[in-house]
């Protein structure tokens, strides 16, 4: 995976997209869709996994089958709204090790501040992918790729449903060495750092909330 930015572009990821970004689209809704959009875009971020083989024997035979290589994932969730991503990819990849980080907005400044951190140990031996489904200023997003490198990680990439011009840019300055993969670049970010046209509030819309 070389390219700092990859957008998913396969049809049944646009369609539920746009399902997600309808205002009249209900939560329930709203959460299935997340869930099954997040498996699609797992696809994308683990296809270049290493792979080993290992010998297995099938009804017929022995044969060296192929398996992923190396210690099990780790999938970040940057915490609340991340969970609605988290959620569909441990249905894809129920081994992961999951880790949380919690981050909230300052309305004032727009600068994140910290306030939870656990994730799995070993994190310099394993393929670390970071999931939060909007990319906004990209502030927390790096805030939170800082905290992960700090703890170890050598090899992440971070996962959204949607990114604005202007977090692609702010995590390309502060980790050029991190892939970026989302189903959407949106047009850029409004007054508050609202993702435009966007979706809206994700945690918000996922979990009822206002």
């Amino acid at each position: 995976m070389q390219e700092h930015l990859t957008i998913v572009k396969h049809p049944l990821v646009q369609h539920k997209l746009t399902l997600m970004r309808e205002k009249d689209t209900s939560t329930a809704v709203f959460r299935q869709l997340l869930r099954e959009i997040s498996q699609l875009l797992a696809y994308e971020v683990t296809y270049e996994l290493p792979m080993t083989t290992r010998k297995i024997q099938t009804p017929m035979q022995t044969m060296d089958a192929p398996v992923v290589e190396g210690r099990k994932l780790a999938l970040i969730s940057i915490l609340r709204a991340g969970n609605g991503l988290l959620d569909g990819m441990l249905e894809l990849i129920p081994s992961a090790r999951v880790g949380f980080v919690g981050l909230y907005r300052d309305e004032e400044t727009l600068k994140p501040v910290q306030y939870y951190f656990k994730v799995p140990d070993q994190l310099d031996q394993r393929l670390v992918i970071v999931v939060d489904p909007m990319l906004a200023t990209g502030n927390s997003s790096a805030a939170a790729v800082d905290l992960l490198k700090q703890a170890g990680a050598r090899d992440i990439r971070f996962l959204c449903l949607l990114a604005a011009p202007e977090g692609v840019a702010r995590m390309k300055e502060a980790h050029p060495d991190v892939p970026v993969v989302t189903a959407s670049l949106d047009d850029a970010l409004d007054e508050k750092g609202y993702i435009l046209p966007g979706l809206g509030d994700a945690g918000d819309r996922m979990f009822g909330t206002k």
